[in-house]
């Protein structure tokens, strides 16, 4: 839990540096590959709904869902099928 906890609050602050600037395509892709792997990693180890659901994984989901959006208007195909929704929906 410790670890989750301290990777989605890394990646965060690494968000929080970068607010004015928007990601380049292959920031955004290297992140939601981490974050999704990251949290599904963690689902299937056992870690509980309240800590990977936490305020800072919120925040970094928010902040890939907007950059992937704002992609896919500029962009088109860009991100070649890498989304930050969960193939389980």
């Amino acid at each position: 839990q410790q670890w989750y906890s301290s990777s989605m609050k890394v990646i965060c602050m690494w968000l929080g540096d970068r607010l004015d600037l928007q990601l380049h395509i292959y920031q955004l892709k290297t992140l939601i590959k981490i974050v999704k792997k990251t949290y599904r990693d963690f689902r299937l180890q056992g870690v509980l709904e309240g800590t990977l659901n936490s305020k800072t994984y919120d925040t970094v989901h928010s902040r890939l869902t907007v950059e992937e959006a704002t992609v896919s208007v500029t962009d088109a195909g860009g991100l070649q099928g890498i989304t930050m929704k969960d193939s389980d929906e």
